[in-house]
């Protein structure tokens, strides 16, 4: 089959060979997958990780041991779990010590032909969602994770500090939640995608008369993001953490527990509600999208996400 295949760097493999399905597992035909900032970070050593790249995706399953997923469309939850340690019958799956993820650590991942997920990570989309659409629904997830953790009231001021694809998803989930939101980030472009929803935005550096905010949550991407992030909430404020950073972080511990400020670090999130929220229309990325390429165009898709001020880059089979 076809991949992009990380091996010391980014290649095409148009003979990568094709998964076989572990029992219990489906087997995927991928439709569309999109790139984000996790795979340009492995492409540049990220976790050591070596195979295919990609975990974002929307796919067909072409075999399953339940024939009754076999032709349906579907995402996947990239957490593969093994359900029988002490941490999964806790009910915390993605923390499983045994787990393989997408397209990160352990498992081959979407930017190939076909890809492998047992059954239980697997969510039908629905007819009326188009592929465009689905292929987000992993990163929104990402973004429900937040108040699936945190009780964003309407009252609270939020700031969600960062503007590309992430915060941008970010953004359009909580501001269902009626609060006072703000996203602050430096790319004016950006920034307008937000605004045409509804936001109020603000350049990053530039002093506004907000209030500091109850919620931060940060997704620069970058380690003075959370330094950035400690300047904009409230003593006794709430800290939320989407970023991972490349190296260690300098952090003043002094001043969270001076201010007694609440860090919440949140990865990957919940299907259901992102597929919901698709569905009904209530969130639409359509207008994070910059570019699509065919598979065997990879090593330029990757090119094109990693300049700057890209939003979303996808990748077609």
């Amino acid at each position: 089959m076809r991949a992009l295949v990380c091996r010391a760097g980014l290649c095409f493999d148009p003979a990568y060979p094709d998964p076989t399905p572990l029992p219990g597992e489906a087997l995927i035909r991928v439709r569309l997958a999109a790139i984000c900032n996790t795979d340009l970070e492995l492409v540049r050593g990220y976790m050591g990780f070596q195979g295919v790249l990609g975990h974002e995706f929307v796919g067909e399953v072409v075999s399953a041991p339940d024939a009754a997923w076999i032709s349906r469309r579907v995402v996947g939850d990239i957490n593969a779990a093994c359900s029988v340690c002490e941490t999964c019958r806790a009910g915390r799956p993605h923390h499983c010590p045994r787990r393989t993820t997408l397209g990160i650590s352990g498992r081959d991942g979407a930017f190939a032909d076909y890809l492998t997920l047992p059954l239980a990570n697997l969510h039908p989309v629905a007819a009326t969602v188009p592929d465009e659409l689905a292929v987000f629904v992993e990163p929104l997830a990402a973004a429900c994770e937040i108040t699936e953790q945190v009780h964003i009231r309407p009252t609270d001021r939020v700031a969600v500090l960062g503007d590309g694809k992430l915060g941008l998803l970010v953004t359009a989930a909580l501001r269902l939640t009626g609060a006072d939101l703000t996203l602050v980030g430096r790319h004016p472009d950006k920034l307008a995608i937000a605004a045409e929803w509804g936001v109020r935005v603000r350049r990053a550096g530039v002093r506004g008369a907000e209030q500091l905010a109850d919620v931060v949550v940060e997704c620069t991407g970058q380690p003075d993001g959370f330094a950035q992030a400690c300047q904009l909430v409230r003593p006794a404020g709430t800290l939320v953490i989407k970023s991972t950073y490349h190296g260690r972080l300098s952090v003043d511990m002094s001043a969270l527990v001076v201010d007694e400020i609440t860090v919440i670090g949140l990865r990957c999130g919940p299907f259901a509600p992102a597929l919901r929220l698709l569905e009904a229309g209530l969130v639409d990325p359509r207008p994070l999208l910059t570019a699509t390429y065919p598979v065997a165009e990879g090593e330029a898709a990757f090119a094109r996400a990693a300049a700057a001020g890209v939003l979303k880059v996808l990748i077609s089979f």
